[in-house]
Parts: C-alpha cells; sequence; structure tokens
C-alpha cells in the first residue's frame, strides 16, 4: 500500500467482524455495517450466540448477516472491531493473536469503572485499551475508533443520521484512512483522523464526559469536530 488514497482498498472487497457482536455497541455498529451494503460476521464467546444473534439481526433489517465465536470471526474478518467489555480485553486478544496476524483490528473499547458518582476513566498501564491492543497484536495494524458513537441511536431503526464524528487514532496512515472511510458509511457519521495510537486515551477517557452529559440532559452525546 502507498498513501495514495486511490489505493485504499474497496470495503466492498472485505469482511467487517466484529467481536462482542452481541452487545449493544457491537450490534449496533454491525447493523449499520450490514446495512451499508458490507460482508458483515458477527463473533461473540459461542458459535451458538453469535449464530442466534446474526440470525435475528438479519431478520430485522433484511440483508444477511454471518455468525461465529470470536476466533471464527476473527478468522474471517479483514478488518476486525474489537467492542468487548474493558475486563477481559487483553486476555482475548492474546488467546486471539494468531487469527489476527496480519489484519487491521479496530479498538473500541473504552477502560471504564461505575460508582455512585457515575462514570469514569480507568488507568491503563500502556496508556489505553488501543495501545495495549497494539502492545499485543504485534503482528496487527491496530487503530483506535468508534469510542464515542452511542449503541442506542446505533441500533434504533428510526435514527437516520446520528450527526456525530468518530474519531480514528493510528500510526499507519493507510489503515486509518480505510478506517475512516467505514466509519462514512454509517448515515451521519463522518471519519475524522485524531491522531497517532498514543492520543487514544483521552478519546476512550471522553466516553465517561459523554455518560455523564446523557444522564443529565437525557440525551445521546456524540462529537462534532469544527472547522475540518
Amino acid at each position: 500500500m502507498t498513501n495514495d488514497a486511490t489505493a485504499t482498498p474497496d470495503l466492498n472487497d472485505l469482511t467487517i467482524a466484529v467481536l462482542g457482536g452481541t452487545g449493544p455497541q457491537g450490534r449496533g455498529l454491525a447493523r449499520r455495517f450490514a446495512q451499508a451494503g458490507l460482508k458483515v460476521v458477527l463473533g461473540s464467546r459461542t458459535a451458538e450466540k453469535g449464530e442466534a444473534a446474526a440470525a435475528e439481526l438479519s431478520a430485522a433489517i433484511g440483508v444477511p448477516v454471518s455468525g461465529s465465536d470470536n476466533r471464527g470471526a476473527s478468522e474471517a474478518g479483514d478488518i476486525v472491531l474489537v467492542v468487548v467489555p474493558w475486563d477481559g480485553h487483553g486476555e482475548l486478544l492474546a488467546d486471539l493473536k494468531p487469527a489476527l496476524d496480519g489484519k487491521i483490528v479496530v479498538d473500541c473499547v473504552n477502560p471504564l469503572g461505575f460508582d455512585k458518582q457515575g462514570a469514569y476513566a480507568l488507568p491503563v498501564a500502556e496508556g489505553s485499551a488501543t495501545q495495549q491492543a497494539a502492545a499485543i497484536l504485534t503482528e496487527s495494524t491496530v487503530v483506535g475508533a468508534f469510542h464515542n458513537v452511542s449503541a442506542v441511536l446505533l441500533e434504533d431503526p428510526d435514527v437516520t443520521d446520528l450527526g456525530t464524528d468518530v474519531l480514528v487514532l493510528g500510526d499507519e496512515r493507510e489503515a486509518t484512512d480505510l478506517v475512516q472511510a467505514l466509519a462514512d458509511t454509517i448515515p451521519g457519521v463522518r471519519g475524522v483522523y485524531g491522531g497517532r495510537r498514543r492520543n487514544a486515551h483521552q478519546v476512550e477517557a471522553l466516553t465517561a464526559n459523554l455518560i455523564s452529559m446523557n444522564r443529565r440532559y437525557k440525551a445521546h452525546a456524540g462529537v462534532r469536530v469544527t472547522d475540518v
């Protein structure tokens, strides 16, 4: 690949795998990608759960979606989204490393804690979930993205314009360009380059602020970048 935008692969030729695709965020992203005409496979802890969730989603949107366990989805995907709980994030990626070698891995995980005062960002030894993924998946190209998109809006079939930007973080220009293009397939969403992987912590932590806004204003807050 080169930095020439014309060399960016066609998303229609790629399979998008969503690990944790049976949770609200993963299921919502899978819904939107499938509706955009992309080939999507849902991953879950078990193949049975992944297949059942994929069948339910396919019936709901009238578009075929495949299901598998997380390993099968990792093997099938060209771009693999990690949309799993923070607990067990590192362990799962270490287990799936052989299946993810050579692939673009998009980490969407927010390391957050919750107490009586609300959500707050957790410290991560590597700096962020995205950096932890990169430290484990040494033969993959790791990009951080989709941290701040409302799962409620993604899953709502009546929402035809999400009205938000997705900050995309990574060190490899072709990979971040491709993930920006992936974000652009969701109606009302724009992928915006947000810096290198070392800057992912701020974007992941921002989700705690958005959760606080949503609770205060009974909203589904997102992020918009001006003058870009």
